[in-house]
């Protein structure tokens, strides 16, 4: 089923059905397989989730190393299952019922562990259980856990200085950074020369506060913010228009309508509103928006971590290292494994699907560690310790070269492996046979890149036909 959910993510029930398509269940010995049979090997495997999470915490995971915990949700098809809860949808689905899921990977982000919740759960009360896995499950005593500004809460924080050997890197909401600006103990000036500086605070006793200031999110946040004004206004015009003709009246009915609309973008607090029985006007209020612009691109990263065990740009990449989480849920849910839609009625048959889903991406994320000179991918990791962890990450030279030129670096190869493309094209198509679909992308970028590509000493390769039944290189169990 891991090796399944990698080549065609499927329902248990397609799944049985689609290998008399394949080679899958010869080659694995489980050709005369059922649903019931895969249901039960379901049940034998959330048996041993620990265990298997226990090796894989002490292949990947060190002792005072860092633990990457997030979490992420998908909603369900049916109603049945007692995790489906109505909570904040990650999937742009309110309103729908849904299971939460945290993961633990190594600062790689390579997976170690989930954790299967009910869908109305906090993020913040996930985290703590979490650590205690890994302090008495796992055995890891010493550790630096990292979780974004959601996720630690201030009471996590206060159990985890009770816990010797623990530590935290995390980053403030607005309200607290506001409030740092407001008591002096930042001061914006200080980014007119740099986007980096450390501070302190009597407010967070005994920790670190690492400000940093990008100049490029802060023009996508002025940007982003007027467009959210800008289609506020446009929903207050249509309102407006209604009253003057007439069609809507009266100071609740109109304060009605408008509260429903004012406030779908967030940005209510910068607007002044009057409203009489046949009147709507409005006006921004600049101070609001200068006040919040001026914090456009801050953030500030917080740590317990000594300075001499952990530099300040070092804290900042150990932060934004939580995108390797993003990512390991971005493959999950959509573009590689598809963890959804889940219509499995029972709580452990859930649990037992999403621990196949992540042992799939522990599979998918070494093949990717493995391909990754072949694919459309930067080979120069290093460069990541070293470069400024606030400005926009920039792929390297080499990688832009091999996106180009199809190349690999010494100059051989004219076709690479492009996973993420070849899923997306998947997607678009729509067609009832997945493998028709893998063969028919392979053919074409294989005649585009014979036929139409340059190859990597400049030349032209000859014209030819492929032929469609003989064509050697395309393994369809592959």
């Amino acid at each position: 089923m891991v090796a399944a959910r990698i080549i065609e993510p499927a329902p248990k029930l397609a799944t049985t059905r689609s290998w008399h398509a394949t080679t899958l269940a010869e080659e694995f010995g489980v050709g005369q397989a059922n649903e019931d049979d895969l249901y039960a090997a379901m049940d034998w495997l959330l048996a041993r989730q620990d265990a298997i999470q226990k090796k894989l915490a002490a292949r990947h995971l060190r002792e005072g190393g860092l633990v990457l915990y997030d979490l992420s949700s998908s909603y369900f098809e049916g109603a049945t299952c007692p995790l489906a809860k109505r909570g904040y949808s990650r999937d742009g689905k309110p309103g729908t019922l849904q299971v939460n899921y945290g993961l633990l990977t190594d600062p790689r982000g390579c997976p170690v562990a989930v954790s299967v919740h009910e869908g109305n759960t906090a993020d913040s009360r996930t985290f703590m259980p979490a650590v205690q896995k890994l302090r008495e499950v796992f055995g890891i005593e010493r550790m630096v856990m990292v979780g974004d500004r959601g996720m630690v809460s201030q009471k996590a924080i206060e159990e985890m200085r009770e816990m010797e050997g623990m530590g935290w890197i995390t980053a403030l909401k607005s309200a607290s950074i506001r409030a740092l600006v407001e008591h002096g103990h930042l001061q914006m000036d200080l980014f007119d020369e740099r986007n980096l500086l450390e501070i302190s605070s009597p407010d967070y006793p005994g920790e670190r506060l690492v400000a940093c200031r990008n100049g490029a999110l802060a023009k996508l946040r002025a940007h982003k913010r007027e467009d959210l004004l800008a289609a506020t206004e446009r929903n207050l015009d249509k309102i407006k228009a209604r009253v003057e003709a007439g069609k809507l009246s009266g100071r609740d009915a109109i304060g009605v309508r408008v509260g429903k609309v004012v406030n779908q973008y967030k940005v209510a607090k910068h607007f002044e509103l009057s409203i009489t029985d046949a009147v709507l006007s409005w006006a921004r209020k600049p101070d609001s928006i200068a006040s919040e612009a001026a914090l456009d691109g801050v953030y500030i990263v917080r740590t317990s971590v000594p300075a001499a065990q952990m530099d300040a740009p070092e804290c900042v990449r150990s932060y934004k290292s939580l995108a390797n989480v993003e990512r390991a849920f971005r493959s999950m849910k959509t573009i590689d494994l598809k963890v959804r839609p889940i219509h499995h009625r029972l709580a452990d048959r859930v649990r037992a699907h999403i621990l196949l889903c992540m042992l799939a991406y522990y599979v998918e994320w070494h093949m990717r560690e493995a391909w990754r000179e072949l694919m459309f991918a930067d080979i120069e990791q290093q460069a990541k310790a070293t470069r400024d962890p606030v400005a926009p990450a920039e792929r390297s030279s080499s990688a832009q070269d091999k996106a180009a030129t199809h190349c690999l670096v010494d100059g051989t190869g004219s076709q690479l492996l492009d996973l993420d493309g070849r899923a997306r094209h998947h997607r678009a198509q729509h067609l009832p046979n997945a493998q028709r679909r893998v063969r028919r992308a392979y053919l074409r970028g294989h005649h585009h890149s014979r036929s139409q590509a340059t190859t990597c000493d400049g030349s032209r390769p000859r014209d030819h036909a492929v032929d469609r039944k003989s064509t050697p290189e395309f393994n369809p169990s592959a």
